[in-house]
């Protein structure tokens, strides 16, 4: 089984640490956000990875090299210009024939990567979106307004609850064809299968979730890790100091 690992981003967010370090890198306790995400795809049974790589490429190579220390067959392609979060998968056209996962290379979960994809396969869609459920407290008392003006409703700083995307997808091989040369993101690839009357099908994750481009989600994925890496890695042991 294949996943393509999107880690070619500048993590701005994490600057000035990502100035000539690639967030990918960027270490959780005593190992690197990508390599735990290696290990965890490895434990259900990716053994091929296709890096995109841009931001400081040279470095990601020269720490994972071919992958062969993880058990994997690790390629390499590098972005010679920023080309979004989906419009890099344009270079798999023809490469690539079965169903394979897509993920950021910056974020730390626990979720079944085996389920996600049972479930892409058996529901036969395009794409299968990892979802979450982030809750946002709005500070303020959000009013219900009818057409001309009457409040019929109000609420004081009420918390709302999205799903959001994780960042982690199951793809077929037909979506690579559908996406353009040039920059093009996912948001918008799910949008244009939506209008061209695709299904999109989702898997909502219910544990846990960290995006460690947003610092309070990297300090909180830093503390999780060092206290329990069996949370993320069960049967890891971080090297005897």
């Amino acid at each position: 089984m294949r996943a393509v690992i999107l880690a070619g981003g500048k993590g701005t967010r994490l600057r000035p640490f990502t100035t000539s370090f690639p967030k990918p890198l960027m270490p959780v306790g005593d190992i690197p956000i990508l390599e735990i995400v290696l290990r965890q795809l490895r434990m259900h049974g990716v053994t091929e990875v296709t890096m995109l790589t841009g931001h400081l490429a040279y470095l990601l190579e020269g720490y994972f090299t071919d992958g062969s220390e993880l058990g994997m067959k690790i390629e390499y392609i590098r972005e010679d210009a920023p080309l979004g979060t989906a419009g890099p998968l344009r270079s798999l056209t023809g490469k690539v024939f079965d169903d394979f996962f897509v993920m950021n290379g910056d974020l730390l979960c626990n979720m079944d990567f085996s389920a996600l994809m049972k479930q892409h396969k058996a529901e036969a869609n395009p794409v299968t979106v990892s979802t979450y459920v982030r809750s946002e407290k709005i500070e303020l008392g959000v009013l219900k307004v009818a057409e001309g003006g009457r409040v019929y409703g109000y609420e004081e700083k009420p918390t709302l609850r999205y799903d959001v995307s994780m960042g982690v997808y199951a793809m077929s091989p037909s979506v690579l064809e559908r996406i353009p040369d040039g920059f093009y993101d996912m948001p918008t690839l799910i949008l244009d299968l939506l209008a061209a009357g695709f299904e999109v099908g989702s898997r909502r994750h219910d544990g846990l979730w960290l995006d460690i481009g947003r610092p309070d989600d990297y300090d909180e994925a830093n503390y999780l890790f060092r206290n329990d890496p069996e949370l993320f890695l069960p049967g890891y042991a971080p090297p005897s100091r």
